[in-house]
């Protein structure tokens, strides 16, 4: 007992940040174990910020519903300039370089400021066109709008929040980005029900203020983060010298995170259009199914912890030169991760009615919530593979596999069938339900078979 407390407790502090020696399984647990609590956190934040949006109005949840399904847009940038990110300076991490590991770092920031000032003013202006196209109705608009507005408005606390993360991940150093996002998501949590209702000296903003409040806990994680690259981590510091742009670095990490997001905005945009056939059944509709989304998070998260564990275990050992053990890591990483997603299936499918309800008692919006969360848990075994072999091969720095089988099973199979099975064959709502499910779990099995191919091994950056 007392050798597995001091190994989670070396994990929490970070002592290690060299993984390409010693076992791979200590390497995996010690990765893990931060990047998964890093997750736990922003998915119980998801949770508790549906819970407390949904004591305003089946409205305000649904504006929720559909403002996340565009801000996707936001979170492919971010996420896909993060794969890129984190897979060069895990690279040049395993190489020994920590000059060159800063310098990719300042690149990768530059890119995410200027994405994030062109969004800012487009979303910004733009928030009722964006509710209106996807569905929501003249009232939800005027009760919504201002969510829209401000989590547009202030995206660049999204996009650094989640880019000097995988910066930290890159580097070895999960122990930091595990501290910066719960700093970001307790005061998240905090703040959102003061914001919401008014509690205390706060002012009462509605659902306004979940927005405010989610602004103001990640720009202090982002904050905290810019300290400790300032300050300078064990592995990785940012100094004046470096603050230039490298447009070579810059092309090289471009040419990554154009795959990056091109794969996150194929699978985020298939929300966008079962979003989209979802607000054909009505507010109740989009409101169960926003909740069932949220709850399924909660559980894929910390799964991912496990895929960013991976994907960092496979930068650095291939810049050290050891593509088998990378291999061993990503089978090892995708076992584990099966396991624990098994597990979650099972209580879901049995506990739906249960879980469901507590965040809202509407008997239609329960019903969607319930139906929802029951099919879509029956494929979370094959997300395992699916997620952590696709977070492998972005840590090679191999964007471009992903991003071809997210748009055949996204775009010409998720959404199509998604379509057909709840309009043409009139399943309604569980017809989306089944489509995510079945796509899903064809993505795991074409992605496992690409990468035994192995070719990913020899991809440089």
């Amino acid at each position: 007992m007392k050798k597995y407390l001091n190994l989670f407790l070396i994990a929490i502090r970070g002592d290690e940040k060299d993984f390409t020696t010693g076992s791979v399984r200590r390497a995996i647990v010690l990765l893990s174990i931060p990047m998964i609590l890093e997750m736990v956190m922003e998915a119980l934040f998801a949770v508790v910020d549906v819970f407390f949006v949904s004591k305003v109005s089946v409205n305000a949840v649904a504006t929720v519903g559909l403002t996340e399904s565009v801000i996707t847009i936001v979170y492919s940038i971010a996420i896909g300039l993060s794969m890129a990110a984190a897979a060069m300076v895990a690279r040049r991490t395993g190489e020994g370089d920590k000059e060159a590991a800063a310098v990719a770092a300042v690149q990768a920031m530059a890119i995410a400021l200027a994405f994030s000032l062109i969004l800012s003013v487009a979303g910004f202006f733009f928030a009722p066109n964006v509710l209106r196209l996807m569905g929501g109705s003249e009232t939800l608009i005027d009760e919504g709008v201002w969510y829209t507005r401000i989590l547009f408005g202030t995206n660049f606390v999204i996009m650094f929040l989640f880019l000097l993360n995988a910066i930290f991940r890159g580097a070895g150093d999960a122990a930091i980005a595990m501290r910066s996002l719960w700093i970001a998501n307790i005061l998240n949590i905090i703040l959102d029900p003061c914001l919401i209702f008014g509690w205390g000296p706060f002012p009462e903003l509605g659902l306004a203020g979940a927005a405010v409040a989610t602004s103001i806990g990640r720009g202090v994680g982002v904050a905290y983060q810019l300290h400790i690259l300032v300050r300078g981590s064990n592995i990785i510091k940012i100094s004046r010298r470096h603050l230039h742009i490298v447009w070579d670095i810059i092309r090289k990490l471009f040419k990554v995170s154009i795959g990056g997001m091109g794969q996150y905005f194929i699978a985020s945009s298939s929300w966008i259009f079962l979003m989209r056939i979802m607000s054909e059944f009505g507010e109740p509709a989009i409101a169960g199914y926003t909740i069932s989304i949220r709850l399924i998070i909660f559980a894929i998260l910390p799964a991912w912890g496990m895929a960013n564990a991976a994907a960092t275990l496979v930068g650095q050992n291939l810049g050290a030169g050891f593509p088998d053990r990378a291999q061993e890591s990503v089978w090892k990483s995708s076992f584990y991760t099966m396991l624990f997603l098994l597990v979650v299936s099972i209580f879901y499918f049995v506990f739906a009615v249960q879980i469901a309800g507590f965040f809202h008692d509407d008997p239609e919006v329960l019903r969607y919530a319930v139906a929802s969360l029951r099919i879509i848990s029956v494929g979370y075994v094959a997300f395992a593979y699916g997620m952590v072999i696709s977070q492998s091969f972005n840590g090679a720095g191999d964007t471009r596999t992903p991003t071809i089988i997210n748009f055949v099973c996204f775009w010409l199979l998720q959404i199509p069938l998604a379509y057909v099975l709840s309009m043409t064959f009139d399943f309604k709502a569980p017809g989306v339900y089944w489509a995510i499910a079945i796509s899903e779990s064809i993505l795991a099995l074409v992605a496992v078979l690409i990468f035994r191919r192995g070719r990913w091994k020899d991809v440089k950056i």
